[in-house]
């Protein structure tokens, strides 16, 4: 078998080769392009003497030459691994000596990072930047005979966005693909043709699953942007490109908002939104469906499991609620000393079992048996179930606060602090006091213009009005910027560090 036939052989086979596969600014490809691309790309890193199952990395923007040489890869049994294009040096560096990669295929405007990187890492990597990829692709046949690989061989790998520490690659297997469809087909109805656009960038799991790999074997057009996805050129891609399906993330779904742009024609004609990456507030999710006349879903999946396994669906979604385990995953909350809890409302440790799970954290045996067990994986994630049987995230499991005896819920405190008028980002975390006691501290942006200590006594009074008291921060403290991984995610520790040093 192979990962990339299980992407694209369906839709060749069915005689859909002249359908579009991808849109990106003026240049589209069909799928018998795609595909010869893809072949072309294998080849050519064959050429270069790359032998099966080397990792190869790819520092590229969203664009048809990222999906190719993508695919490329893991047709010819390499392992493709893309890489965040806002890594810093340190991060990247990482990534060259963790993976031995002898191959980075790298933006030109990112050469600079990339060559520093490798200094750091004191890496042999040879980098080609994508100025040269013609002339590496003249003489690479566009027909290739697919590495015949086994279920268990590795298929691609993905780095974790390092919220706890250094980012770990996780190793998934060419027998996860297929499952890619799942999703996106009995949930989120895409058919072939329908075009699918995600704001967030291919080297996340988020869309990287669900796109690429989901969205291509169910024959969709894939919508690509080149360049960071503010609401500006997101209002544009939609604009243009009419895309029935639209995944992103609650932060831009509420610059959106803001801008006004999710009432325009072009938002409305989106049959189905998506949530993931971050706790959807409840309210967030029910003006949005208001001003766009769609429904939205919610979502979550990792690195780890490269698919959504809770989600809301068309026939089951609740504002507010992440939703109900899909068919194709098994959830569990667990005691921290391993008990599966039944009782609605009790938070536990979210554990995971489907077909798309990592095999295991490449060079980290250690971590990997802590995590993986007997099949299931301990997510790091807290939730709880109601009585009806819907999901909700309560944080991680490392970010919990117990106040005053009483465990505190942080996504729930910012959740609250969001909906304060003048507020452009929260996270709540806990620090201890002189006396070593836990105290409650959020730390919030202020939007431009905005008198902090006003704001402050704004946030504290509309909280003590939201929330019980234990749950309401004995402090405020102000930053330009909420310290985030180059994924987006909040590093939660830098602000715990930095609390603890006043």
């Amino acid at each position: 078998m192979n990962g990339a036939d299980e992407i694209l052989g369906p839709n060749l086979a069915a005689g859909r080769g002249d359908q579009l596969a991808i849109v990106c600014g003026e240049t589209t490809l069909t799928y018998t392009e795609l595909n010869r691309l893809v072949c072309r790309y294998g080849n050519a890193m064959l050429g270069l003497g790359l032998q099966r199952q080397q990792p190869v990395l790819l520092l590229l923007d969203d664009s048809p030459e990222l999906v190719a040489a993508y695919l490329g890869a893991m047709k010819a049994g390499l392992v493709p691994v893309a890489l965040n294009t806002r890594l810093a040096t340190k991060d990247l560096a990482h990534a060259f000596a963790d993976s031995g990669s002898p191959l980075l295929l790298v933006e030109d405007a990112l050469l600079d990072l990339a060559k520093d990187a490798v200094a750091m890492a004191h890496s042999t990597a040879r980098m080609i930047t994508n100025s040269d990829f013609a002339p590496l692709l003249a003489t690479a046949s566009d027909t290739l005979i697919s590495a015949d690989m086994a279920p268990d061989d590795a298929a691609l790998w993905m780095y974790t966005s390092g919220t706890t520490g250094q980012p770990k690659g996780a190793v998934h297997a060419h027998a996860s693909i297929a499952l890619g469809e799942r999703h996106v087909r009995e949930n989120l109805g895409i058919l072939p043709g329908d075009r699918i656009f995600s704001t967030s960038k291919l080297f996340f799991a988020y869309p990287l699953g669900h796109c690429l790999i989901g969205g291509l074997r169910c024959g969709a057009t894939l919508v690509l942007h080149r360049g960071w996805p503010d609401a500006a050129a997101t209002a544009e891609v939609i604009t243009r490109t009419r895309p029935k399906v639209v995944l992103s993330v609650p932060s831009l779904y509420r610059l959106l908002l803001k801008d006004g742009a999710a009432s325009t024609e072009a938002f409305r004609a989106v049959r189905t939104w998506v949530s993931a990456g971050e706790n959807l507030p409840a309210d967030l999710c029910r003006r949005w469906m208001e001003e766009t006349g769609a429904i939205m879903l919610e979502g979550i999946g990792a690195t780890e499991a490269l698919f959504l396994f809770i989600a809301g669906t068309p026939t089951a979604f609740k504002p507010g609620a992440c939703g109900k385990p899909l068919p194709w995953a098994e959830v569990q909350l667990r005691s921290p000393t391993g008990e599966i809890i039944t009782t609605p409302d009790t938070t536990g440790d979210l554990w995971v079992r489907m077909g798309s799970l990592f095999h295991r954290y490449h060079n980290r045996p250690d971590i990997t048996q802590r995590v993986l067990r007997d099949g299931w994986w301990k997510t790091g994630d807290v939730f709880a179930f109601d009585s009806e049987g819907w999901w909700s995230p309560q944080g991680r499991s490392d970010d919990m606060i117990k106040v005053s005896g009483q465990w505190v819920s942080p996504s729930e405190v910012e959740e609250a602090a969001l909906c304060v008028p003048g507020v452009a980002d929260a996270v709540a975390v806990g620090i201890p006091n002189e006396d070593g006691l836990i105290r409650l501290v959020l730390y919030a942006v202020a939007e431009v213009g905005e008198h902090e200590p006003t704001l402050e006594t704004r946030i504290v009074e509309t909280l003590r009005g939201k929330l019980a008291i234990f749950k309401c921060p004995r402090n405020v403290r102000f930053l330009e910027a909420i310290p985030r991984t180059a994924t987006g995610k909040v590093q939660r520790f830098k602000l715990r560090q930095e609390g603890a040093a006043i």
